[in-house]
C-alpha cells in the first residue's frame, strides 16, 4: 500500500494516513482505505480500528489539484467512488475511533465524522465542512452526517458558511468529543476503543447500526440525481475559477 500505514497489535488496527504532508485524499488513498476497511470487516481477530495522520495534518481533505485535471468520466467515478466509500465507512460494523492529529476540513472531516468517537490534537488546527466555499454542492448525504453529531440548526448553520472550528470550538458543539496534547493522542484513542472492545461485539455492532439506521439509509440512497448537480456545478465557469484561484494559493505556499 503507498497511501496507508497499518499495525495491527492485541486485536486493535492502527491505520495511519501515509500520502504526503497533508493526506490529501485521492483516488489511490480512498481505494486503498475503502479495501482495508473491508477486509478488517471480515477480519474476526481484528476488533477495532483507529484511524490517524500525522501532524499538523489528519487529513485536508480531497486533493484538488489532481481532481482539478480530471476529465468528465473522472470526475463523475470519482465522485461515486467517495459517496461509496463514506457509504461504507458509516455502515463499519466494529468500533472505529478517529485519532485526529491536525487539520481536518472537508474530506478529512468526513471522515471523521464517520467515526464512533473523535480525539484531536490541541493546536492551531482547523475541523469542518467548508465544500460551499469551495464551489462542491454539498449532498444529503454529507449534511445527515454532520447533522447526526452537531444537530441538524447548527450542521445547516456552519455548512451554508463553510465555517471552519477550532479544536475548542470543535468540542464544544459536538464535532470532537475529546481535546488532548499531540503525544498523548494515541493513547487517548486506544483508551477509549479498548473501553468499546471489551463489549460483546455482536451486540455493540448490532446497536450501531440500529443507532445509524437513518444515518445509512441517506449515504447508502440514489444519489444520481444529487451527483448530476454536483457535477455540473464542479464544471461550471464559477467553481473553476474558485478552484483555479485555490489551487494557485496553493502552489505558491
Amino acid at each position: 500500500m503507498n497511501t496507508i500505514k497499518v499495525s495491527v497489535k492485541d486485536r486493535l488496527a492502527t491505520i495511519t494516513l501515509d500520502r504526503g504532508k497533508s493526506n490529501a485524499l485521492n483516488r489511490e488513498l480512498i481505494t486503498e482505505l475503502d479495501d482495508m476497511l473491508k477486509n478488517i470487516t471480515a477480519d474476526d481477530n481484528i476488533g477495532g480500528v483507529i484511524l490517524t495522520g500525522t501532524a499538523p495534518f489528519f487529513s485536508a481533505g480531497l486533493d484538488l489539484v489532481e481532481l482539478y485535471n480530471y476529465n468528465e468520466e473522472e470526475a463523475k467515478s470519482f465522485w461515486q467512488l467517495f459517496l461509496g466509500f463514506t457509504a461504507n465507512m458509516v455502515s463499519f460494523k466494529k468500533p472505529m475511533v478517529a485519532a485526529i492529529s491536525g487539520h481536518s476540513p472537508a474530506g478529512g472531516c468526513v471522515m471523521a465524522l464517520a467515526c464512533d468517537y473523535r480525539v484531536m490534537a490541541e493546536g492551531q488546527y482547523i475541523i469542518g465542512l467548508n465544500e460551499v466555499p469551495v464551489g462542491i454542492i454539498v449532498p444529503n448525504s454529507i449534511f445527515q452526517l454532520y447533522a447526526f453529531w452537531l444537530g441538524k440548526a447548527e450542521a445547516s448553520r456552519s455548512l451554508l458558511s463553510g465555517k471552519l472550528y477550532s479544536p475548542e470550538e470543535a468540542l464544544k458543539v459536538g464535532l470532537v468529543d475529546e481535546l488532548v496534547r499531540n503525544e498523548s493522542l494515541l493513547t487517548a484513542a486506544e483508551r477509549k476503543i479498548k473501553k468499546y472492545m471489551e463489549l460483546e461485539s455482536n451486540t455493540w455492532s448490532q446497536s450501531k447500526l440500529n443507532i445509524r439506521e437513518e444515518l445509512i439509509d441517506a449515504v447508502t440512497a440514489d444519489q444520481s440525481a444529487t451527483l448530476e448537480k454536483m457535477l455540473a456545478q464542479w464544471w461550471s465557469p464559477a467553481t473553476r475559477h474558485i478552484l483555479k484561484t485555490i489551487l494557485a494559493n496553493l502552489q505558491r505556499k
